[in-house]
């Protein structure tokens, strides 16, 4: 495993911010990070990068254990914090060259890192002319300068334009064909669009760790349907698959359906043999927006 995480907890005073914790992520997956601010997030990255000790617990990072191969770990970890610490005053290419010296890297893995990740165009500015969009790019590289093995990423597009998102998405999961990510967000179409897996931290402890294509097969699906006048609950209840059927506001309908089979054909074929007038009629997909809304207490 490229992360295994056991048991781990950690406290600040008598608050604790992660509760017994443990999960794994395999070499070459993607995997995001989510939960509600103040739900553990950076502390379980921070102890992953060996910035903060758990209280209790173990984690096993590229096969070094973090409490006593620290060292080990930051050198196998590319690791890129919330609020990207950069030198401003500094150009792109000499920021980079102060980073590489310290890991004793030659100055080619220089220019393939500002290649991999587009900073060409940008490489003979300050870095206070950046846009935020080629600022965490820097920032990226810098944690890309050692070749490491695992990318821990907390929240890698915080701030950035819809083109800069497309941008850095795209980075990401191009990194993520040969290394292992693992990565916070509060976007949750960042996460569908990038990862293979979600893990859903709240108040502490994981709630919910899902492939991301489990969830988009879900078994489950929901039609609204809008009728002219009010239908009887147990006259829906009559379609096939129907899980449940409840009113939600004066002639509209949420019908639950246990197939994955398109059902909005049928509750067509319904109203038109027994004239029922349909107003509207959509889908609505259980997604990772829903059941982080569900099992976070945001519904």
């Amino acid at each position: 495993m490229s992360i295994s995480v056991s048991n781990i907890s950690k406290s600040y005073g008598e608050q604790k911010a992660l509760n017994n914790i443990s999960f794994e992520v395999k070499p070459g997956e993607i995997v995001g990070f989510l939960g509600p601010n103040g739900a553990g997030k950076s502390t379980m990255m921070k102890i992953l990068t060996t910035y903060l000790d758990p209280s209790e617990g173990k984690a096993i990072v590229n096969g070094f254990e973090i409490d006593n191969q620290s060292i080990e770990v930051q050198k196998s970890v590319g690791y890129l914090p919330e609020h990207n610490p950069l030198y401003l005053e500094m150009y792109v290419r000499e920021y980079l060259s102060f980073n590489a010296q310290i890991y004793k890297i030659s100055k080619s893995r220089i220019e393939e890192v500002i290649e991999l990740t587009g900073l060409t165009p940008e490489v003979n500015k300050k870095i206070d002319q950046l846009s935020k969009g080629y600022r965490q790019r820097v920032g990226l590289a810098c944690a890309l300068l050692h070749n490491p093995q695992v990318l821990i990423l907390d929240e890698p597009t915080t701030g950035l334009d819809p083109n800069q998102l497309v941008e850095i998405r795209e980075l990401i999961k191009s990194i993520g064909k040969k290394k292992t990510v693992f990565l916070s967000t509060h976007i949750m179409q960042e996460v569908e669009a990038m990862c293979d897996r979600v893990l859903i931290i709240d108040k502490g402890t994981i709630v919910a760790d899902k492939n991301l294509k489990d969830l988009i097969d879900d078994k489950n699906q929901i039609i609204n349907v809008e009728f002219d006048y009010r239908v009887e609950e147990a006259f829906l209840q009559k379609l096939p698959y129907v899980s449940e059927v409840r009113n939600t506001n004066g002639f509209i309908y949420e019908i639950t359906f246990e197939t994955s089979t398109d059902m909005r054909p049928k509750v067509f074929d319904f109203a038109h043999d027994n004239e029922l007038k349909i107003l509207q009629l959509s889908r609505k997909n259980k997604n990772l927006e829903s059941l982080f809304r569900e099992l976070t207490g945001k519904a």
